[in-house]
């Protein structure tokens, strides 16, 4: 297959270069070809600048791996501290099945050819939204967060636990959950469409999963045991991810895919205004912790936390 499309490509090499000639700035989708399992679409990419794609390529990497990396200063903080006090259970629920939601619909769409071919048929020239990078990260993102629900459980927590809201909250999701999946099974639902459920809950969980964190701090008047290192690695990750965006609208002259994505930008701005708040928690309003004791539950239950400075 592959020495058909070498050949193929050589012999329409001359042509092609005609054809550009005629093509204006952005992605140009040539042919769309089907060989056995494998979906096979030829694109041209237009740009302003070569420089400015390979920046947008540099700055991609780099927020990847200011994402990634910003799993282990928390791990690192539990660790160093033998305690998970000032860490929001809440939050590493939220978390756990935001990204265990992700990797569903990353691994999924990736590497299940019929699931493939479900989205190729409502897509016929699209592209799969997931790469072999996405599948990595969220594989590492639910591992690191295991690893932190871990030491929940080895150090002391000043007999924290979840709300119950957030208990009722995530069982409905995963018993919609396991109801989808059944339907799926019996070809009620496509399979497709059970991963997109996946990912809307993710989407779902990225706009409230700080919350609960943010709350804690602030009854706490400390952010002792919540890691900064984290934050300002998920603030730089967010920070370089929405000016990648606009880079690549600008060098393909395709402002539609950015600004025409308000999801995809809101979420990030969000993401960006949590970790300002919790800045600001850290460097500003609640700099000099105190040795004090306040109840986390001001509904009547008596479990209280510690703050102690690191």
């Amino acid at each position: 297959m592959y020495e058909y499309l070498e050949i193929m490509a050589r012999l329409r090499c001359f042509e092609t270069l005609l054809l550009l000639l005629f093509l204006h700035l952005g992605l140009h989708i040539i042919a769309v070809c089907r060989f056995s399992s494998q979906h096979v679409i030829l694109t041209i990419a237009v740009v302003h600048s070569i420089a400015l794609a390979t920046f947008s390529d540099v700055v991609g990497w780099i927020y990847f791996v200011a994402w990634s990396i910003s799993f282990y200063p928390q791990v690192i903080v539990n660790y160093r501290r033998k305690s998970v006090s000032g860490l929001s259970f809440d939050f590493l629920a939220l978390n756990i099945t935001g990204f265990l939601c992700y990797t569903i619909f990353n691994v999924g769409l990736f590497w299940i050819p019929e699931i493939q071919d479900e989205y190729f048929a409502r897509h016929p020239r699209g592209v799969l939204p997931v790469e072999a990078n996405d599948v990595f990260f969220a594989i590492h993102a639910v591992c690191l967060t295991i690893v932190q629900i871990a030491q929940c459980f080895i150090y002391p927590s000043d007999g924290q636990r979840l709300f119950k809201f957030t208990i009722i909250g995530l069982g409905a999701l995963w018993l919609a959950s396991v109801i989808m999946g059944i339907l799926a099974a019996v070809h009620v639902v496509k399979w497709l469409d059970y991963l997109y459920y996946f990912s809307y809950v993710k989407l779902g969980i990225t706009l409230i999963k700080y919350i609960p964190q943010a709350w804690m701090n602030f009854r706490r008047k400390s952010t002792v045991g919540w890691s900064i290192g984290n934050v300002l690695l998920d603030f730089t990750g967010g920070v370089l991810s929405l000016a990648q965006l606009f880079v690549i609208a600008y060098n393909f002259d395709d402002w539609t895919s950015t600004v025409g994505n308000p999801t995809k930008i809101g979420l990030g701005l969000l993401s960006i205004f949590f970790d300002v708040v919790f800045i600001v928690q850290h460097y500003v309003l609640y700099r000099k912790a105190s040795h004090k004791v306040v109840d986390l539950y001001p509904e009547g239950e008596s479990v209280t936390s510690s703050v102690l400075p690191d």
